[in-house]
């Protein structure tokens, strides 16, 4: 059995076409075949079927179109349910995306290598296996979610293979496909650039210039930009005589590993890449920057993580990740950080020349450090990934300088740098979702075999994933406990955040870390707003239990809802603000010894 992605999404059994009927049923077969023979959560399918509105019937809706792909695939293919969803078993499978995944890393590879006559036909065999847009009769919310990565793929693909060519001599036979590839995508600086070294080689240097001009023109007019490095330079040998010379190899990709278990957030991750792959509408916005903001043990950064390595092939000069606070949670100096990254784009020796005797940072070498940073990302294409700011000043200085380059912020606040438009709040986890990512875990199998379990220890866990993934680990490492001796474990509140620990995830040394973010003040108020309860509660009666002010206790909340300890509920009706604990923060809290409070 054969499946196309790459195109209309289509079956074809022994080269016969397979009868698919609807796009419903189209987009149901897509997103089982793009999870790679991975569970595939029911809430996963009902985004991309319906977006964010689903009817009240998706869960029998998914049934049916399930089934029916089935009797319409038959035997050769297997799709079963598991846990919360369904698997495509792929292994029996052919699937041009997967064709061409392989042959362009296999491609990538000899080009870096320099074999340049094998780079250029693996590069080829890749981009034959497209056969137009990707998922063209899918939903739309499925190709928000997965078209532009793949269109990214396949761009990047057509560039290397454009290389291979230029390096093996091939360049009047490329003008002719440049011209029209530069014609159908005239913002596109490496195809421009590409076509004015194929147009220098061929002696047609009057046509480079006006190709160089052009683009000037047009990057100048749409975005209020000037050229980049890579069309620059190409355009400087041009008017010196030089060859292409051999183009740097793309810095790799240093990002933490993706979670072994990552599940949910589909909407949240499609609202990333969009932000980090789409060009700015305005021509004045300088960088396209993205935040993720949550509660502690939210899965910001496994979000982050996810999201980065799946936009790393946009971004040809790298993908650099800086973690703003150490494992103690203090915060990291600003020199040191911008050490790393530099260190990281092969700018060599930068602390031995900002540092004093004790080895921090001197201001001058600070303001060496970014103006040297400003310098190397002005022209680049990069993704930058800043994980866990607590202000707008450790972000000062750490911003791209480039209009090509992106920011991805993870942060319990809201800096100020990143517009609240680019902001994705992270909530608890749904119940489907939890569950799923219990089962990724601890197999489903074994959730399978006690639901009334599993519900109970994902209402304990109240959707927070770090929660979620150290209850998952703990019940991995015991295979002979059941879920249900856990759960009755957890449903103890004296028990419950001891039990949420294992190895070096813990979830009370999380909270508790967040509360030394706080002025002393509010730390120290946070175990006597126990007494509230869950809330919803408002400021004049936190201020009646402490013995503050209701300004005073105002301003505290506002500062737990800032570090995202606390969240705001909209007005009541007398126009009060009302605030409201999550559970675990609450439990945190309670189980903290009150100290007097500063008066």
């Amino acid at each position: 059995m054969a499946f196309r992605l790459l195109g209309p999404v289509s079956a074809t059994r022994e080269g016969a076409p397979v009868p698919l009927s609807g796009t419903k049923i189209h987009t149901v077969l897509a997103v089982l075949l793009l999870a790679r023979g991975a569970l595939v959560a029911d809430s996963r399918l009902s985004a991309a079927l319906w977006g964010d509105a689903p009817p009240p019937t998706s869960n029998a809706q998914i049934y049916t179109y399930v089934s029916r792909l089935r009797k319409t695939l038959g035997n050769r293919v297997e799709i079963f349910r598991k846990g919360p969803g369904y698997v495509l078993d792929v292994r029996a499978a052919e699937v041009d995306l997967f064709s061409f995944e392989r042959l362009d890393r296999l491609g990538r590879q000899a080009l870096e290598e320099g074999r340049h006559e094998e780079a250029g036909r693996l590069l080829g065999g890749a981009l034959d296996c497209w056969s137009g847009h990707a998922l063209e009769n899918v939903t739309e919310h499925l190709l928000q979610f997965e078209r532009p990565r793949l269109e990214f793929l396949r761009a990047q693909a057509l560039e290397r293979r454009i290389e291979a060519d230029l390096s093996l001599g091939r360049h009047r036979s490329l003008v002719p496909e440049l011209l029209s590839l530069v014609a159908r995508f005239p913002m596109d600086e490496n195809l421009r650039a590409h076509l004015i070294t194929a147009l220098h080689r061929s002696d047609r240097q009057a046509e480079a210039v006006q190709v160089y001009g052009e683009g000037r023109r047009i990057l100048d007019e749409q975005l209020g930009v000037v050229p980049g490095r890579r069309l620059s330079t190409a355009y400087l040998r041009m008017l010196r005589g030089e060859g292409p010379g051999v183009p740097p190899r793309r810095p790799p990709v240093l990002l933490p590993a993706r979670a072994a278990a990552f599940t949910g957030r589909t909407a949240e991750a499609a609202r990333l890449r969009s932000l980090l792959l789409s060009r700015p509408s305005d021509p004045a916005a300088r960088l396209r920057a993205a935040l993720v903001t949550g509660m502690p043990g939210s899965g910001k950064t496994a979000l982050a993580a996810e999201v980065a390595h799946g936009c790393a092939e946009a971004f040809p000069d790298g993908v650099v990740h800086a973690e703003l606070h150490d494992a103690d949670g203090a915060a990291r100096p600003p020199g040191a950080v911008l050490g790393d990254i530099l260190a990281a784009l092969g700018e060599a020796g930068s602390a031995e020349r900002t540092t004093d005797r004790n080895g921090l940072t001197t201001r001058h070498g600070l303001n060496e450090l970014v103006v040297r940073y400003r310098a190397r990302t002005a022209d680049a294409r990069l993704l930058v990934v800043l994980d866990d700011a607590s202000s707008d000043v450790q972000l000062t200085g750490l911003l791209p300088a480039g209009p090509d380059s992106a920011l991805l912020v993870t942060s319990r606040g809201r800096p100020a740098c990143v517009p609240a438009a680019h902001t994705v709040g992270l909530g608890p986890l749904g119940d489907v979702d939890a569950a799923a990512l219990l089962a990724e875990t601890v197999g489903a199998e074994r959730t399978g075999a006690e639901p009334g379990a599993v519900r109970d220890l994902v209402r304990h866990c109240a959707g927070l994933p770090l929660a979620l993934r150290i209850a998952a680990a703990r019940l991995a490492a015991r295979p002979h406990r059941t879920i249900a001796r856990f759960a009755d474990r957890l449903a103890d509140p004296r028990t419950r955040l001891a039990a949420l620990s294992y190895g070096r995830l813990d979830l009370a040394r999380t909270l508790g870390r967040a509360l030394t973010r706080l002025s002393p003040a509010t730390a120290a108020l946070v175990p006597w707003l126990a007494a509230v309860g869950p809330g919803p509660f408002t400021a004049r009666l936190a201020g009646e239990l402490t013995g503050l002010t209701e300004a005073q206790a105002e301003h505290a909340l506002e500062e737990l809802v800032d570090g995202s300890l606390l969240l705001a509920e909209p007005d009541g009706h007398l126009g009060e603000g009302r605030y409201r604990f999550h559970s675990l923060v609450l439990l945190y809290a309670d189980t903290t010894p009150r100290r007097e409070l500063p008066r």
